[in-house]
């Protein structure tokens, strides 16, 4: 089962319960059921993602002006409301850095609405990974987090950020404006996919507050919070399946499903319900594999590379430099000081 920040919840409530009669006694009757104590709960809390889901729904059906409050949320987020990964974020030396930040520890916040970055022509596209069902909680989770996304890139950056544009896939609600206020730049509805749009060279810009060692700083705690995330029995034997067979190549789903005594469409359905995904499990026994053979090891590179299941030390090195920001042969260096 997925889950989000309680940090999120607090929020949509703040913005939500003004509107009722009794502010207290509405937000008290929402969260009763929720076993968590939203006055003192900081951003490593977590919420059941169906709640949260529930939450916004309700909103945008109950509240005047409620279906624009999930953007509304978004567009309010600072970088130090997310502790560890807010200040991650905001350390590293360029955009790019920030959202390669988002693409590793998202799940740190959120298993629900995770991105990837992907270039494409002159644009950076910061791409909501699609669910596996589609409700309307969903859609105002992924316009919460795409606000969001742009609330802390504007705060960052010492560009004047104006996005190309935002991406949404479902049909524009019947009040468009509301949610295109939110972002301040076009909005594109029906699209193809959910998406943040920036120019390429945007992405290049020195942060105001980048500072590469006190961004690994942070980046430590994150390993920490991931490593301690609840992942499910079924993750942990997908993963140790990939593990096993990294040296011969990544694995085929249908493979890995099968051995597994399951089907490659059951194994799909039942690691998206646990908030992963079999890419996701690859890349994570991948970045892991590589660590402990750079710190532990005295394989050359080119051997990590292909014992982590790269065709080249190339791809390899991309592929490192994504998780963790550096080369492998700096980061051998800087573990065994």
């Amino acid at each position: 089962m997925g889950w989000v920040s309680v940090l999120f919840a607090k929020k949509v409530i703040d913005f939500a319960a003004p509107s009722q009669p009794d502010p207290g006694a509405w937000a008290g009757a929402l969260t009763a059921s929720w076993g968590v104590d939203l006055a003192e709960a900081g951003p490593e809390q977590m919420l059941v993602a169906a709640d949260f889901l529930a939450l916004l729904e309700r909103v945008a059906a109950e509240v005047p002006g409620g279906r624009a409050i999930a953007a509304q949320v978004g567009a309010s987020m600072r970088c130090d409301e997310y502790g560890a990964f807010g200040l991650a974020f905001k350390t590293a030396t360029d955009l790019e850095g920030s959202y390669r930040r988002v693409e590793r520890y998202g799940k740190v916040i959120t298993s629900v609405a995770n991105f990837r970055l992907v270039r494409a022509g002159g644009a950076g596209f910061l791409e909501v990974l699609p669910e596996p069902e589609s409700r309307l909680g969903h859609r105002l989770v992924h316009e919460l987090a795409l606000a969001a996304a742009l609330a802390l890139s504007r705060e960052v950056s010492t560009a004047e950020l104006r996005p190309i544009a935002v991406h949404l896939t479902h049909p524009a609600p019947h009040r468009p404006s509301e949610i295109e206020e939110c972002f301040g730049c076009p909005v594109r509805f029906g699209a193809d996919r959910d998406a943040l749009e920036v120019p390429a060279d945007l992405l290049r810009l020195p942060n105001r507050l980048g500072d590469p060692a006190v961004s690994r700083f942070f980046e430590g705690h994150l390993d920490d919070a991931l490593s301690a995330l609840p992942l499910d029995a079924l993750a942990r034997r997908v993963r140790a399946e990939i593990g096993r067979s990294l040296s011969e190549g990544v694995p085929p789903l249908a493979d890995t499903a099968a051995r597994l005594g399951m089907s490659a469409r059951t194994l799909q359905r039942r690691l998206a319900e646990g908030g992963t995904s079999f890419k996701a499990l690859v890349d994570d026994a991948r970045r892991e594999l590589a660590d402990r053979l750079l710190r532990e090891s005295a394989h050359g590179l080119a051997e990590v590379a292909f014992l982590t299941g790269f065709a080249d030390q190339s791809s390899f090195g991309r592929a490192f430099k994504r998780w963790y920001g550096t080369t492998p042969a700096a980061h051998r260096i800087s573990a065994r000081r």
